[in-house]
């Protein structure tokens, strides 16, 4: 595993870093990242020698005596450029490395994939274009990811047969797909399911302003995205999934490439959704880390950042990741937080980081949330 030369840098007023426009960051070298101690499982999952990974914890499991969940959250992942070769992974190893047993621990857990399913269509006119393989869906059941969003910019970006190729990976997946549909009343649908006995719902919607919210949203008769930009549709869609569900997590592709600090229109949809009573609105898109905690009894996470990731960026902190872990009450208050942190290496997986590092990462990572307007969650126990 690659490790950076700069230290883990304790946050001290973040200057956020200007962003390039409303797409991608050009795969261009990357900022210095923070030094890491690597879980001693990581050699296997980067290519290097070292014994093989052990299987992954199966999912389910009785209520337990408090009637508590954990659900675990991670940010944008890719099968392009360097990470394509995670399709062709064998288990035991999973395509998302060492970091998968954080996933597969939890009850529940979901990241956003970041691409078009197809191998079909023109790419549309944008700088930045992904695809990859329904094969990315089984793999990430195989890396301990639950539920995947697909709400994002890069959904759509081979046009409509390529829309028609990935609404097909989605009706034959082996973990559900969310906030994309073959109409509006699909692509703003909860996924609900119970866990440990708890009901949980997922609903996903992209906030991002660009081509794909523009020309690929979600309609009555029409496939595409749900758009977080057509706030009353998402804010119905939150309380519905409320009606059917205590535990209600929202995922959005939100916020401003390269800003470590929320924007006015996050801020302001993070308040609608918690008064529609989500357990949690959280989120990706600005590749690099946003402040998260709690705003009143909701959890508020404005930026998971990259989690595995096709280039390098050019943004700062743009290899800063991890796992975080919500546990919630049966009815829906979120009663603890954890958060492991990682560092992507130079193939694009992220690694995790132990002893000081992780200390230094966790402390930067909480100072984040000074300009967020949230308060501290409480410490998993």
């Amino acid at each position: 595993m690659r490790r950076a030369a700069a230290a883990v840098a304790v946050f001290v007023g973040l200057t956020a870093v200007a962003a390039c426009g409303p797409d991608d960051p050009a795969p261009a070298k990357a900022a210095p990242a923070a030094s890491t101690t690597p879980a001693a499982d990581s050699s296997a999952s980067a290519g290097t020698s070292g014994p093989a990974p052990a299987p992954l914890p199966t999912k389910g499991g009785a209520p337990r005596p408090d009637g508590t969940i954990t659900v675990a959250l991670a940010g944008d992942v890719h099968f392009e450029g360097r990470t394509q070769s995670r399709l062709s992974v064998q288990p035991p190893e999973p395509a998302l490395g060492p970091i998968s047993r954080t996933l597969a621990e939890a009850d529940l857990s979901v990241l956003n994939l970041e691409t078009a399913i197809t191998g079909r269509g023109a790419p549309e006119p944008k700088t930045y274009t992904f695809r990859t393989t329904p094969k990315a869906l089984s793999v990430l059941k195989d890396s301990g990811v639950d539920v995947v969003s697909m709400a994002n910019n890069h959904a759509v970006d081979f046009g409509a047969d390529g829309l028609t190729d990935t609404l097909a990976a989605k009706d034959s997946s082996p973990i559900p797909v969310v906030g994309v549909g073959h109409n509006a009343k699909e692509a703003y649908a909860p996924y609900v399911t119970t866990v440990r006995g708890v009901k949980v719902a997922v609903v996903a919607a992209s906030q991002v302003e660009d081509i794909t919210n523009q020309k690929w949203r979600a309609g009555a008769n029409k496939p595409g995205i749900a758009s977080a930009l057509d706030v009353p549709a998402l804010v119905a869609a939150v309380q519905a999934a409320k009606q059917q569900a205590p535990v209600v997590i929202v995922y959005l592709h939100w916020g401003e490439e390269g800003k470590a600090c929320p924007t006015g229109p996050q801020t302001a949809v993070a308040k609608k959704l918690a008064a529609a009573g989500a357990s949690a609105v959280v989120g990706t898109h600005a590749h690099t880390m946003v402040g998260s905690g709690m705003l009143g009894s909701t959890y508020v996470g404005y930026g998971f950042g990259n989690f595995l990731w096709y280039g390098t960026s050019n943004y700062a902190f743009s290899n800063e990741t991890g796992v975080t872990t919500l546990t919630l009450s049966a009815d829906g208050k979120v009663t603890g937080e954890a958060f492991a942190p990682a560092l992507i290496d130079d193939k694009g997986i992220p690694q995790p980081v132990t002893g000081a590092a992780a200390d230094a990462a966790l402390k930067r990572r909480d100072g984040l949330r000074g300009c967020a307007g949230l308060t501290p969650p409480p410490a998993a126990h």
